[in-house]
């Protein structure tokens, strides 16, 4: 079905894994293609209630993008590889109505950091390393990498990280507040799946309006206190705040539809 990803659902959670590993899982256009495809059946497959991004082997996540395609790109050429890959995957993945984690296995640069923080929130393995190194081929992040590493670790630091191209470890990362958690490479797959566990046995509808806010938030959007203010609303309209509010009073575990 996929090139490059091998794909897997477990009670819920597709996993996605990039299978380049040979080429350190490098972005080319067949992994652009193939993640938009994988992107569709999360966001259309009633089966798939979360999702997982991370890398084939134990030394990256991506590290980077595949720079040969780079080659004789002038400035339209650029602009539309930059706009076609945030509007079919990152875009994609930052808008989706379903939570996605980033398993980050080792180095995740240029568009493999991008990649990362694209989704939801991030898990690292202690051997990670993030990096935004374009300046050193005379370009800057296209796939979002100035917005939200601004929107992550602030204006100063990614500043830094992006004009210098220092890799960033996994401990100062998380300190940064870029990843949520680090943990050995062994324990990466089973927390990430361990918190979307937790994540399923909350209201759909009002997850998906958590995650529609916080980027409003994220991207300073001015309307956004009142979008909270109409998304509260029409949580009161769903079967699923009926059913929230009622195991509430009656002091039983709710069961969400997503409706």
């Amino acid at each position: 079905m996929y090139k490059t990803l091998l794909t897997e659902t477990d009670r819920g959670t597709l996993v996605i894994t990039i299978n380049r590993p040979d080429k350190m899982n490098a972005l080319n256009k067949d992994v652009i293609e193939d993640l938009g495809k994988a992107l569709d059946d999360v966001y259309h497959n009633n089966e798939i209630k979360t999702a997982i991004i991370t890398g084939a082997g134990e030394k990256a996540f991506v590290a980077g993008a595949d720079i040969s395609e780079f080659v004789g790109l002038g400035k339209e050429g650029g602009s539309e590889l930059a706009r076609m890959g945030q509007a079919n995957v990152f875009n994609k993945i930052e808008n989706c109505p379903k939570p996605i984690i980033a398993a980050v296995n080792g180095f995740a640069l240029g568009g493999g950091c991008e990649l990362a923080m694209a989704c939801h929130f991030r898990i690292a393995s202690a051997n990670a390393k993030f990096g935004q190194p374009e300046v050193n081929l005379g370009l800057i992040p296209g796939y979002g990498g100035t917005q939200r590493l601004t929107q992550l670790v602030g204006k100063g630091k990614a500043m830094e990280l992006m004009m210098t191209a220092d890799m960033t470890g996994a401990e100062e990362a998380k300190s940064l507040g870029l990843v949520n958690y680090v943990v050995s490479l062994e324990e990466l797959l089973p927390k990430a799946k361990d918190i979307l566990q937790k994540i399923h046995t909350k209201a759909p509808l009002a997850i998906e309006s958590i995650i529609a806010c916080v980027n409003d938030a994220a991207r300073c959007n001015p309307e956004g206190f009142d979008n909270e203010v109409e998304r509260f609303g029409v949580c009161f309209t769903t079967e699923d705040m009926k059913e929230g509010t009622g195991a509430f009073l009656e002091k039983r575990k709710p069961s969400f539809k997503g409706k």
